[in-house]
Order: structure tokens, then sequence, then C-alpha cells
């Protein structure tokens, strides 16, 4: 059995995140992706919390707000979403967390409202779109503490990382049912750093996964492994992906033609449209994403740098600035400097020949050390007091900023100055979806449709290539959007933010009473959960009970904010006071153990974490104490204190005495807060400090408070496609080549994914997925909806027969690892009745005691009704598959053909001639060279090919027998070569 769920992102127009259920025989189900939208409106998430009891994983493929934005909101406020097991790639981990970081740094409506199922707050339950729609200057409702950046690493260190093209057998969830051999295995998607598609086994289902995927290389980004390597070609689908029973596939450039030229013509088309704006001494501005594809864009626009500085003529980008502007974006560039193994092979060579020096002369290139991330004219910007006095600089320069919705980021702060300028130019990467929901648009789905509508006329322009450039007039229009800020709560809001906490403490209590672990014991999940789920006396009505605020406090009275002494269980050892002894006997789980929790210490992939002020000197701290008594001293109470004020008189930061910067006590080493001194090369007054007015006066809760805001439009309006998504051409080679029997189109808008299906149909011969079974050359084609389940199962048919027992005599079983095969060729014949008559009992005893051997040896039991002593004996019997007549024997031996049936891998090929005494050691890509004498290839297609030579029939050594026999031998013992019996 197999289901599929869409919950976001299949057939909207007001929601480009991407979630999906995959239910699977057994009860087992996946949830593939946690994006969110922009405008992060938590009644999105209401479909994913119903099912978050009952998921067994979690599969993540882009590390983008469309497929990870939810993750860290779900783990704050669903207390099982921890315990599901998360599967990501290094990339998808590594960019993810500092997205999350830069999100919720810069956007305040990413924290989230409180709830109203926590307290009785008026018009909590309005969502944030609703919210929005408050008058100008109004108050807003309560927004939650945003997570720090400690507690989105934390959540990222519990997601588990893959390789590509290496099978995995994933661990359940505590609650979740067996797994039976599911295996997952990830490949390459394309479209981001990490990006991927999943191939899912389990059972007869074969799924693959495949969502927002690119076949072309980049310059940056390898294309999608369909053919096995990095954006390769060729005419066969590897066969790990060719032939699943479904394949989920997105329409997101369904319609969308590709452009011709390829890469070159895009990254020329870029630089077309910044030369015509800098010619012009104007300012383009790139909203990008601070992660996945600005790596592309970063890569691109440095080089074209690179090339107009050595460059003989004249070039205005020679004097005009690049600048990345985003809160995180140190990171996301030291990160991808660690991760050149995930990238095109292109980007492994620039890095091998920066890094290399001439062996024969001895000397150091010139270019060495300017790797393919080691930025020359890149300058990085991280403070929004320093894009302040970049934009009021009137140069030229081209600005990278986050985000593409524009509602949060640096690119909102760039937008209000740059957009008045008639010779700047917004250049667009990303197109939007046409929002039928006017609450729901972005300021960048707004722009993109004033580019679309074109209603103030289209400027052209000549190209580098003699073609014309089209930049749209935005013709002195006024955007308004309503903006959001933070104010400090008063008394009323603070008893009620006092509440929510008590609320959820108390249903933390419960939760643990529950047999449901804490975020910091959350390692320990699998050796008690799946030890409670798998004995026989787990209870199954824990499944599905208090798990989100709405169902706990639905059991609960929300006016007691204690709780009883049955709901706290084990854990009133911690909670009462003079309470020292608990009855244990017929408890369960954790209810049998004090409530310990082990503190974790923190790390990551090369050890603990090393914390500086734990290894000063006493004259160091005795230091550090007198500086911050002083510094105690000399400010006032209440008074904010400006780093400056603890600086030395020669106005650098106050040192320790050996030389090094002073230590922050009591603060948590993150390795995501780490810097490299080569990010900051060029950057603007980075060893300035920001301005405690660019800081929050305060943390925690606070108010939502929303105030219009408006700014007059002058600037042109352009569009790059650097979304890097497959395109209809890509679409409709590939499903042909990949041949699913069921197909299964999401995440696009309804236009989009009626037209591919339409002609899917026609590529495959398919019929509609309404319909009934199809023919054997055509496949199913499945369009939901949200929220709509569909049964996407293997068609297949089966039927219970009993064997004779002389042609189970004649059955030759061969074993493939756990499974054991046979071939047989028999005819079948019709049931025969068997019946017993009264009085005679010894007969029917005989014809009982027959029939339960015949029964076990056929391993297919009859059933039969036994009266006592009544009239007659009705048995319930089965067709009969019996030998063939030796006339007809001999006609169908000669028309069966053996089959193989297994999977050698030439690992174990290998491990088996060695252990043979033979040679054997892998030459080149895919080879295997035995005794030098014979070698065995596997192509992509699971085709095994041997060549020998001459002399390897002959005798070696004394065995009496050649290499090439010994290998065909090894091969065919590690498969079965099944033929009719």
């Amino acid at each position: 059995m197999f289901t599929f769920t869409p919950l976001l992102g299949a057939q909207s127009s007001s929601s480009r995140a991407s979630q999906s259920i995959l239910e699977l025989d057994g009860g087992i189900k996946i949830l593939v992706d946690v994006g969110w939208d922009d405008t992060f409106d938590t009644l999105d998430l209401a479909e994913l919390e119903k099912h978050i009891p009952t998921l067994s994983l979690i599969l993540l493929t882009h590390a983008t707000p469309a497929h990870i934005g939810a993750l860290v909101h779900c783990c704050r406020t669903f207390p099982l979403f921890t315990q599901i097991p998360i599967y990501a790639t290094s990339p998808v981990i590594a960019f993810g967390r500092t997205l999350l970081q830069d999100l919720y740094a810069s956007a305040p409506l990413a924290a989230t409202f409180l709830p109203k199922t926590s307290v009785s707050e008026p018009a909590a339950s309005v969502s944030n779109t609703d919210a929005d729609a408050a008058d100008a200057g109004s108050a807003g409702r309560i927004l939650l503490p945003s997570p720090t950046a400690e507690e989105i690493s934390r959540y990222f260190s519990l997601i588990q990382p893959l390789k590509y093209s290496q099978p995995h057998q994933p661990l359940p969830s505590p609650f979740s049912p067996p797994l039976n051999g599911l295996t997952l295995t990830a490949y390459n998607a394309g479209h981001t750093v990490g990006g991927t598609i999943w191939h899912i086994q389990h059972g007869l289902e074969s799924i693959v996964y495949a969502v927002d995927w690119n076949q072309a290389r980049e310059s940056v980004v390898a294309g999608a492994a369909w053919f096995g390597g990095s954006g390769a070609s060729g005419a066969e689908v590897i066969e790990q992906l060719r032939k699943p029973t479904a394949l989920i596939c997105s329409t997101k450039g369904g319609d969308k033609l590709a452009l011709s030229g390829g890469r070159k013509k895009r990254d020329d088309l870029l630089l077309d449209m910044i030369r015509s704006s800098l010619a012009k001494g104007g300012t383009v501005l790139i909203p990008t994403d601070t992660s996945a594809r600005v790596l592309e864009l970063a890569y691109s626009l440095e080089h074209s740098w690179r090339d107009a500085a050595i460059g003989e003529k004249e070039d205005v980008l020679q004097g005009a600035g690049l600048y990345l502007a985003g809160k995180k974006v140190t990171n996301t560039i030291r990160l991808a400097r660690s991760m050149l193994e995930w990238m095109d092979e292109n980007i492994v060579r620039e890095f091998e020949a920066a890094e290399s020096t001439d062996v024969t002369s001895g000397k150091t290139p010139a270019n060495k050390g300017a790797g393919p991330f080691t930025f020359k004219h890149l300058k990085i910007i991280e403070r929004k007091k320093h894009l302040q006095k970049l934009l009021a600089d009137p140069g030229p320069k081209v600005i990278l900023a986050s985000d593409t919705s524009m509602d949060w980021g640096f690119s909102k702060e760039a937008l209000q100055q740059v957009a008045e300028g008639p010779n700047n130019l917004l250049l667009l990467t990303e197109s939007f979806r046409k929002d039928i929901q006017p609450k729901r648009q972005t300021i960048g789905s707004m722009i993109w449709q004033w580019y679309d509508e074109r209603r103030d006329g289209v400027a052209l322009e000549k190209g580098s290539d003699g073609e014309h450039i089209e930049q749209v007039h935005s013709g002195g229009r006024e955007l308004t959007w309503k903006n959001v800020q933070r104010a400090p709560l008063d008394a009323g809001e603070q008893l009620l933010y006092q509440q929510y906490l008590a609320t959820k403490r108390q249903l933390q209590d419960t939760s643990q009473t529950l047999g449901q672990e804490t975020l910091d014991t959350a390692v320990d999940a699998l050796d008690d959960g799946s030890s409670s789920t798998s004995s026989e006396d787990s209870d199954p009505e824990q499944q599905g009970r208090a798990l989100n605020f709405s169902a706990s406090l639905a059991h609960a009275t929300r006016s007691k904010l204690a709780v009883s002494d049955e709901d706290l269980g084990i854990n009133i050892l911690l909670r009462r006071k003079n309470v020292y002894d608990y009855d244990v006997r017929g408890k369960k789980g954790r209810e049998r153990m004090f409530p310990y929790v082990a503190p974790r210490k923190k790390g990551d992939e090369y050890g603990e974490f090393i914390r500086p002020e734990e290894y000063l000197r006493a004259e160091e701290r005795e230091e550090i104490d007198m500086q911050q008594r002083r510094t105690d001293a000399e400010t006032k109470l209440g008074q904010k204190r400006r780093w400056d004020d603890t600086a030395s008189p020669n106005g650098h930061k106050a040192l320790d005495v050996a030389g090094r910067k002073r230590p922050q006590i009591h603060q948590n080493v993150d390795d995501d807060d780490l810097s490299l001194a080569s990010d900051n090369e060029g950057a603007i007054d980075q060893d300035d400090v920001e301005d405690e007015a660019d800081i929050q006066s305060f943390e925690g809760p606070a108010r939502a408070f929303y105030d219009n805001q408006t700014v007059t439009i002058n600037a042109r309006i352009a569009f790059v496609d650097f979304m890097g998504l497959h395109d209809k051409r890509s679409l409709e080679m590939l499903i042909p080549l990949i041949q699913p029997q069921k197909l299964i189109l999401v995440g696009g808008m309804e236009e989009e994914t009626s037209a591919l299906a339409a002609e899917c149909q026609k590529l495959l011969s398919a019929k509609p997925g309404a319909s009934g079974p199809a023919l054997n050359s055509a496949a199913i084609i499945f369009t939901p909806a949200n929220g709509q389940v569909i049964d996407a199962s293997v068609d297949t048919n089966a039927w219970m027969v009993k064997l004779s027992n002389t042609l189970v005599r004649r059955l030759n079983w061969q074993h493939v690892r756990s499974l054991g095969v046979v071939a047989l060729t028999a005819q079948l014949r019709g049931p025969e009745p068997v019946t017993a008559e009264i009085g005679d009992n010894e007969l029917a005893g005989k014809k009982m005691k027959q029939l339960k051997n015949e029964a076990a040896s056929s391993a297919l039991p009859p059933t039969f009704e036994q009266g006592d002593n009544k009239a007659s004996e009705k048995l319930e019997v089965y067709p009969l598959l019996d030998t063939l007549p030796a006339s007809m024997a001999a006609g169908t031996r000669s028309m069966a053909r053996p089959l193989h049936v297994g999977d050698l891998r030439l690992a174990d090929l290998r491990k088996l001639m060695q252990s043979a005494g033979h040679i054997a050691e892998f030459r080149g890509e895919g080879t295997l060279l035995i005794d030098k004498s014979v070698a065995v290839r596997k192509s992509g297609t699971g085709k095994i090919e041997i060549e020998a030579t001459a002399q390897s029939s002959m005798g070696q050594s004394g065995r009496g027998t050649g290499s090439f026999l010994a290998v065909k031998r090894k091969i065919y013992e590690g498969l079965a070569v099944v033929a009719g019996s």
C-alpha cells in the first residue's frame, strides 16, 4: 500500500512551501520537507500538526525556506517533533542552519504569535495575514521570542547526515511501527548544493521523490544524477531511478521554455543588465536568498569582476563595487569553502589549481589562494549601519541582498533608497506566482506583478551579442506594504505571557509522564522508545495523546496552572517538596526510572567546543574581573552600555594580557559565530562595531506594531532566470526515460500542473488517475490538490493455489541473500472438493491426515469446516498446481529461458576472489581487474561484462582452472540462475 498526501505546494497559487506525506504498508508515514511560506502563517501548519503523532521519519530536500522554513518552529512548538528521525545531506543541514538563523534575526513574524490555545487571549487564533489587516499604528498581538542561534544549531544537530548514492536503512521514531527493511538513498538533484532526489524502497514499492531538480550543470551546482554523473547525459536513466512504481515530480517551470545558449547565455544576459545600469551611474539591487542560490550568483559575478580587472579594454565593472549583504553570509561563504566536494567538478579543479605549486620551477602561481570562494572583489556586509553607509554613496555598485521575497532581510532595507533612482535597477532572479490573495502578497511578488503587466512600457537596449535586453519601466508607481515592528509588553501582556509559559511547562511535564522525551534526551529516544514500542507491554493508547497545545488543554482545566500528582508521575520527585518515594510497581518505560536528564556536551564533527574562558590564567582572570567591576561602577543603573565604553585609549577593544581579545564569560561558543579573517577583507569598516540602535533594546516577547510604509518606484525592473530549475524540455525528455508506473505531479500552480499532465499523457500513453487500471505500456497520472489523499499502490494480483506432492519434490530452491528463488513449469487444475461420509470415521480420519500433510508440504493450508458426525463435511479447497505430462514438458522446456536473479556488487566479488587466492583490485571507474587478465565491469543498467585474455582460460598455479572460469563461477554463485523445471 502506498498513499500520497500533499499538505502544501500542490496546485497552489498562494504558497510556495512544500510538505508531503507518504504512507506505506504497515502504517509507515514519511514526511518529506517542512516548508513554510513567506507570510509565516501558523494556520498553514495545522494539517502537519495532526500527522506528527504518527510520523516515522522526516526527509529534507533543499536548504530553502520553501523546504525547511518551518523546521525550527515545529521543534519548538510540537513536543514530539524532536523525537522523529530527520535525514538530509550535510550541505542541507549546514546551509539550512545559517538560513534560519538569518531568517529569525531579520523577520519578526517568523517567531509567530502567542497561540490562543495557551491562554484566553482575544483574537489569538487569527492568522498572520489577518493580523496584518489591522489599522496602521494599532497594537497587534504578542510575538514570541525568536530562537537564538544556539537553539537553532541544537535543533539542526538532531538531523542525521547522509551521503549521495549510499543506501541507508533508517531507524523509526519511538511511536512508529517497524519499518520492515525500508531503504533510503539520496541522489543529487541539482538546483542547490546538497539538493536531494530521494529513492525510497519498501517491499514492492519503489518511490522516487524528485521535487525542484535541475538537469543542467551550473557554475557551482552539479546537475541532477538521473544519468549517473554530475549533469551527465545519456540514453538511459540509471537503474536505481528507472521504472519506479511511483515518481513524484514537481511541475514548477513546466510551462517555461529553455533559454537558447544555456548557462553562458544566462550569465551574459545578467552582465548586460548590470552594465546598462552601471554605465548610467546607477545601483543594481539583486534580491536573493542567503544560503542556496546565492552561491551561484556570487561565484558568477566575482569571476566576471576578475575577468574585467585583467581585461585590456575598459569595462564599467572595473569602477563599480560588488557587495553581498546578509546577517549570516560570512558563515555561508565559510561553509561553501568546506563543501567543495558537493559541488560541480569544475569547482574542485579550480580549487586545486589555485592551491597547487609549479613542481618543475618550484614557483607559486600568481593566482595561488584565489580559490572559487576566496573573493577579491565581492565584499561582505553584515551590519545594517554599513549598508546604510553604502547606499549613501552615489557611486555605481551592485548589491546582492537577502531575501528574494523582500519582506525581510537587507533587500527590504535597500529597496527604500534604490527604488527612487531612475537610473537604478531592480534585477529579479526568481519568478513569483500570481497570487489571488492580496493579504499573502510579498513585496517581491508585487514587483513581479508590475514586471509581468508592463503597464508603463519597456526599455530596449542592445546587449553584448547584439540582441535586445528588456527592462520594464515602473512609471513612478507607489508601493505600499504593512511593516511590522516590535514593542515592549505592558503589564497585562506580561501576565498573559507568564500564563503561556506556565501552560507550556505543564505540557512538558505531562509529556514526560506519557513516555515522551525532552530535547536534551532525544538521543536516548531510539533505545528507550524502540524497546517500548516493540515489546509486548507497549501501550497503543499512548499514541496520539495530548501532543499539542489544543489537544492537551482540551483535557486540562485552563484556569488551573498547577498539575496534579497523577499528571506529574515520577517527576513528582523533582517537582514536589518532601517527596522521596514513588511506587514503580506495574509502571512502564520512564515511569520506572528516576527522572535524571544527562547533560549533553556541545560539539561538531571535529569534537567538543572549546570555551576559552575556562583556560584563563589567574592573572588574566583577575584583570578581567577588575575591568568588569570598574565598568559596572561607571555605568549607572538602567543605563545602556556601549561596547565602545570598554575600549582602550587608542580606540581598540580591550585585550587581555596575552594580547588576545577579551573573551566573553558565560557565553556559549557556537561554530556559526566564528568567522574567518579573510571573509572580512575589503569589507566596509568591519572593525567597527554595530551601533546600539541596530540592536533590539529588549529581548524576549514583544508586541507586534503595524504601520504603513510607502515607497515610490522609479527604478527599472528586469528579470534574469537564476532559479536553477528544470524547464519544459527537461521534463518532456526525462519522464519518458524514467518510465514510471505512476506519475504524481505536485509543486506547481494549477495551470502548470494541468499542462504538464496533458503533455505526459501523450508521451506515456497514459490514462487519467481516476480511471481503471492502466495497460502494461501505460502509466497513471495523478494531479492531487492540497490535502487530497491518492492511492498509488502497486497493481498486484495474488491467488492462492495448492502444490502437489510430486511438484514440491521436484523444486530446486536457490538462495539469494535472504530470499529463496525457484522457477517452475506446471499446469493448473481445477479444485477437487473432498467430503467425509458418516459412519466411515476411519476413512475420514485418513482424509484429514492426508490434507494436513499436503498443507504442511505446500505451506498453503486449506481451510475446512469440521462438523461432529453430520451428514457430510464440506472442505474448502484451492486450485492445484501439478507437474506437466511428458508430452507437454518437452515442448515447454525448449521455450523457457534462464533468468538471472540478484544484484552483484563488484566490492563483494573482489572479496570473494581474494578469499579464493586470486589477485583482485579496482582499476579505473567501475572496473575490477582479477589476476591481471580478467576485467569485470558493471554498466548503469546492472549488466555485468567480463573481458579476458586468451591465457586466462588456462590452468594457473595448479588450481586446474583459469581465472576466467573462476570469475564466472563466483558470479554465478552470487546470482540465482533460474529456469523452467
